[in-house]
């Protein structure tokens, strides 16, 4: 059975690790742990990774984040892919920092790459993990906000967090979107922020 893992993310050095590109943050640390190679692909980079029976195409796409449906419609074509078997990773600026959700369907929540994949796919049942980068900017700055890097002191939040969407991502492809949500959804215990001078 084939998957199609995709991470949403710009291309281009200015957008690397950025707030904005944690899709592509995520999928990294999926094909580090189960141990595969990126090689360029039409549309984009992909990894393809066999994990207990299942095979697991990673996409990061290179079509920039509000044209991200063509490279998803693409594949799915190509690799003939089930639209029950297409994972998303997002950024969500509506949940708090490494906050994380699955869900089986849902709107695009104003999100470009989300709305640009639902356009392309007709749908908005397919299944998709949002990852909470917080809202902690001051009215008009948004933009600046989202394609900034992490504070120091948010980095291992957010490496935890990019570890539990890992298994999250491993348990759909395993035992079902259900379980991915139980797995996933449930808060992290973060660590605790380093003390400041006062």
């Amino acid at each position: 059975m084939k998957y199609l893992i995709v991470g949403l993310g710009n291309i281009g050095e200015e957008y690397h690790h950025t707030k904005h590109n944690i899709g592509f943050d995520v999928v990294d640390c999926l094909v580090k742990k189960i141990g595969g190679e990126w090689t360029t692909v039409k549309h984009g980079k992909m990894a393809t990774l066999s994990h207990k029976g299942k095979k697991l195409l990673v996409l990061k796409p290179n079509t920039y984040m509000n044209i991200s449906g063509k490279a998803v419609a693409y594949w799915m074509q190509v690799e003939k892919i089930a639209l029950e078997n297409i994972f998303i990773i997002t950024d969500d600026l509506s949940l708090p920092l490494a906050k994380l959700r699955i869900k089986a369907k849902g709107s695009d929540g104003g999100h470009n790459g989300l709305k640009s994949i639902q356009i392309s796919l007709n749908t908005e049942n397919y299944a998709r993990l949002r990852f909470g980068i917080g809202s902690d900017f001051e009215q008009g700055h948004q933009v600046e906000y989202v394609l900034g890097k992490w504070k120091e002191e948010e980095k291992p939040s957010v490496l935890m967090a990019c570890e539990r969407c890992v298994e999250g991502i491993l348990q759909y492809c395993l035992r079902g979107i259900g379980v991915a949500m139980n797995y996933t959804n449930t808060p992290l215990t973060l660590p605790n922020p380093p003390l400041t001078p006062s």
